[in-house]
């Protein structure tokens, strides 16, 4: 288990200090359209519009709570850059922003909105990820990874609340990026003691982590060109991909127009 019940509850509480649980809505139209009764999660309801928030409120917390006030650099295309900096400006703690070329207008205005210094670096995520880690080291910044037992437990908070609001779900169907929204869900799954499945959803332009998952093995891809660029990933995170090949039932791959 990455986290407890209990320290799950105390990252609930945290996340409480900053917001209100999002609603999670049963669409009878989307029922219609699908054959089964479709309740949609409305994480787009956070400060920053994205379940990533709920990571940065419980990272920035544990770290200022050991007296740190560091420096910090992190990677982004847009959800967890703007999560980061959202938590720091409440601790007055500064945040360099690595994005990579043609990111977002608008999710990097809202970056710097929030209070970071944003770069461009690099030809997409992977690349603008690993300078980040080489300026940490170079530089002496403490680097937040997109993959971190503090930010899973954070997004985590989304699952704990869908589950108690409907708690008899067949199926969660959750994208997959780096890997802590679906991480979140298939451990609050399994503290709850419940039997739903968690499915895994990629685009076909960016499928890594389904193709390491069939071959049992982290799998990287060459480019990652999908529109929907929280999931626009090349590079599995190992520890991601060991709890999403033991907790998720599958992963499957849409197109782009599927995802549109």
């Amino acid at each position: 288990m990455l986290f407890t019940l209990d320290q799950l509850n105390d990252a609930t509480a945290v996340v409480r200090e900053a917001m209100l649980p999002t609603p999670q809505y049963h669409w009878p139209q989307l029922s219609e359209e699908t054959g089964c009764q479709v309740w949609v999660k409305h994480e787009n309801h956070t400060p920053t519009g994205a379940f990533k928030v709920r990571g940065g409120l419980v990272y920035l917390k544990e770290l200022t709570s050991r007296g740190e006030r560091p420096q910090l650099i992190t990677a982004t295309r847009g959800n967890h850059g703007q999560s980061i900096p959202y938590a720091a400006a409440r601790y007055g703690v500064p945040v360099t922003v690595l994005v990579p070329e043609g990111n977002s207008v608008e999710k990097n205005a809202a970056m710097r909105a929030w209070g970071a210094s944003v770069e461009t670096f690099g030809a997409d995520f992977d690349v603008a990820r690993v300078e980040a880690e080489r300026r940490a080291v170079e530089r002496g910044l403490t680097l937040v990874p997109s993959f971190h037992p503090a930010l899973v437990r954070g997004v985590a908070t989304y699952a704990l609340e869908l589950f108690q609001a409907a708690p008899d779900l067949d199926v969660v169907y959750v994208p997959v990026g780096m890997g802590s929204g679906i991480c979140g869900v298939i451990t609050v799954r399994d503290l709850l003691g419940l039997s739903t499945e968690v499915v895994g959803v990629v685009s076909t332009h960016a499928p890594a982590m389904a193709l390491s998952v069939a071959a049992g093995r982290i799998v990287e891809t060459n480019s990652a060109n999908t529109f929907a660029d929280g999931v626009a990933c090349r590079v599995p995170m190992p520890a991601a991909f060991d709890v999403i090949r033991q907790g998720a039932a599958r992963i499957v791959q849409v197109s782009e127009d599927e995802v549109a």
